[in-house]
């Protein structure tokens, strides 16, 4: 039984970007060509190299923006407006995710790398609205992003949460390594299992896990 690993969890900790939507929708695909834009124009680079400095600052840093402070001082707040206004087309309401949300005994939060005012959008678009308790974003961590544990830190000690009694569900595999330091339960959202270590549980069917969980 999958839900007797989670009756200490009290505080349930969600990723935003394909985690409480589907890959398969595509949404950072306009994020990305947001980025690319901007790394082009602020240093003046063809798009090739831009895409490329763009993808290489996500693997080093976990995040585009957290590169682009740490070499070329970049100021976050307008890069984080201008790189999440996109649409939301592709998303559609879900409310059997939703219910399954509901039915958590606990604390309920979503942290993101992206802003907090981009994932409420998300949120809506999802039909999730008014489910969480609290709203992260990367501004919330001084922009620091995952996966760095101080980012994490910071988060958890502006709610007062314990990771103790805590699950974070994730779809990128790097972003679970310091919840699982820090004692969470930790869940890995997405099509393809990533064997780790610090990885409890993988799942494909974001809806259907939470289904096992409910008390």
């Amino acid at each position: 039984m999958v839900a007797h690993h989670f009756t200490h969890v009290r505080s349930w900790v969600f990723d935003l970007d394909n985690t409480l939507y589907c890959p398969s929708c595509r949404l950072f695909d306009q994020i990305d060509r947001k980025m690319t834009d901007y790394v082009m124009r602020t240093l003046n680079l063809p798009r090739p190299e831009a895409d490329k400095l763009r993808h290489d600052y996500w693997q080093a840093y976990g995040t585009t923006l957290a590169g682009l402070i740490e070499h070329h001082g970049v100021d976050p707040e307008p890069y984080l407006v201008e790189v999440h206004d996109i649409t939301f087309d592709t998303l559609v309401p879900d409310p059997d995710l939703a219910a399954r949300i509901r039915d958590l005994s606990g604390r309920r939060i979503v942290y993101t790398n992206g802003s907090a005012p981009y994932a409420e959008r998300v949120l809506e678009a999802r039909g999730l609205t008014g489910l969480f308790d609290a709203i992260y974003g990367v501004e919330h961590a001084g922009y620091l992003p995952k996966p760095h544990r101080a980012a994490f830190e910071a988060i958890f000690a502006a709610d007062k949460l314990d990771p103790a009694s805590a699950a974070m569900f994730e779809d990128d595999p790097r972003n679970l390594a310091a919840p699982h330091e820090l004692g969470m339960r930790t869940i890995h959202v997405a099509p393809v299992a990533v064997p780790a270590n610090h990885i409890h549980h993988h799942t494909d069917d974001l809806t259907g896990f939470l289904s096992l969980l409910a008390k």
